[in-house]
């Protein structure tokens, strides 16, 4: 239960990462062609919005998955009442998280990663957001912001 998580990580996993989401679901469903185009950099034909159909797919089920990311995650943050769920949830996104940058650094190239002022806005969230919700699961998972509450049990009075 999210309600157990210290505060910022609670504050990151249950409002700004879902707020996150939501954008991520949004932006491809509103312009694909922007969408792909931001992705990298761009050709100057595919600038002008040339993409194909096959493209404009991908563009929207990746925006799909995110859609579906952020309704599982707030049924875990929210429903749950077992800590070892939302533990093992942040885990497999931390693990996702790492190929998710890795893969768009990879496909960036080591200069482009590199050169961090020429990042568009689907860079930092790609790259810089990540990980930054990496390192907050990391620090979380390794206990550096603290214990989790525990969950005080209501008493049963006898009759």
């Amino acid at each position: 239960m999210a309600s157990q998580l210290p505060a910022f990580p609670r504050t990151i996993f249950t409002i700004v990462e879902p707020l996150s989401l939501v954008g991520g679901f949004l932006g491809p469903f509103i312009d694909p062609s922007w969408f792909i185009a931001s992705q990298l950099d761009a050709p100057s034909d595919a600038a002008a919005g040339s993409y194909d159909n096959n493209a404009r797919l991908i563009a929207l089920q990746l925006g799909n998955t995110y859609g579906l990311l952020f309704l599982l995650g707030v049924a875990v943050l929210y429903t749950t009442t077992e800590l070892k769920v939302v533990r093992n949830y942040l885990i497999a996104l931390w693990i996702a998280d790492i190929s998710h940058v890795g893969v768009t650094c990879w496909m960036l190239g080591y200069d482009k990663t590199l050169d961090v002022a020429s990042w568009n806005a689907v860079t930092w969230g790609n790259v810089g957001f990540t990980t930054f919700l990496c390192l907050t699961r990391t620090f979380y998972l390794l206990g550096l912001f603290g214990p989790d509450r525990q969950v005080v049990q209501a008493s049963k009075k006898k009759a």
